[in-house]
């Protein structure tokens, strides 16, 4: 294999940033800087329920996913200027969605919304991975403050969750891919897990050739030391705001 396009080791990750309370309004944000990729996440908190949860006593948590014209090399037009949703735009957002719903005790809720916005700023691929291990800091900021306010009894996230992306390009497993490796690699995985070892969901696909069992396994593996990492990114984040994770 030769050097990663930013000199990465292949069990290394990007540099990472996670900076919370980002936003002045929402109740709650975080800025995560993933190399070249930056994701704004922001919480917000409606009394509402979607109708299928009308009536239920429980609560939602949802997530809304975009990328600005210009986070790429080329300006890309708006959805909101095309009158759709594109069909990659529905699928990060429910995996968001359902990535942050794994950790959530929505019963504890009430019966509100809590919507997380996800939005690209600049993309150098793992948007969606960043955008899994922002928002779980920016929802964590949320129930911080509705426990202070006695909305609710008491926190409803059971434990901290994160992403990260691992491959193989050039033959070789790499953690964390960027755009020029995610774009060439031959295996790429997408894996969501919890703090707990648990998995979410796992995303994982043979762009040139099947992948044997032991290569699914050896990325699985490369991935979780990567969203350990993660976790301990995470936990300093709050931290710098006085919410402290076990």
């Amino acid at each position: 294999m030769t050097l990663r396009p930013d000199g990465r080791q292949p069990d290394q990750m990007r540099q990472l940033r996670i900076t919370p309370g980002y936003l002045a309004h929402a109740e709650g944000s975080a800025l995560i800087e993933l190399g070249q990729t930056i994701v704004l996440c922001a919480v917000s908190v409606e009394n509402r329920l979607p109708p299928f949860l009308r009536g239920s006593g429980s609560g939602w948590v949802t997530a809304e996913y975009g990328m600005l014209p210009r986070s790429t090399q080329t300006r890309s037009p708006r959805e909101a200027a095309l009158g759709r949703v594109g069909a990659r735009t529905h699928e990060i957002q429910r995996i968001i969605g359902r990535s942050l719903r794994a950790v959530t005790k929505l019963d504890l809720l009430g019966e509100r919304t809590l919507t997380v916005d996800c939005d690209v700023i600049q993309a150098d691929g793992g948007t969606r991975t960043a955008a899994i291990t922002g928002a779980y800091v920016a929802l964590r900021q949320a129930c911080e403050l509705l426990v202070q306010r006695d909305d609710i009894a008491s926190m409803p996230l059971r434990c901290p969750v994160a992403a990260t992306s691992a491959g193989v390009v050039d033959g070789v497993p790499v953690l964390d891919l960027c755009y020029d490796e995610d774009a060439r690699a031959e295996v790429d995985f997408n894996v969501v897990m919890t703090a707990e070892g648990e998995l979410v969901e796992v995303q994982g696909t043979g762009e040139s050739h099947p992948f044997s069992r032991q290569a699914m396994n050896e990325l699985l593996d490369l991935a979780e030391t990567g969203i350990r990492r993660l976790f301990e990114t995470q936990k300093n984040a709050l931290a710098e705001i006085g919410i402290l994770d076990p």
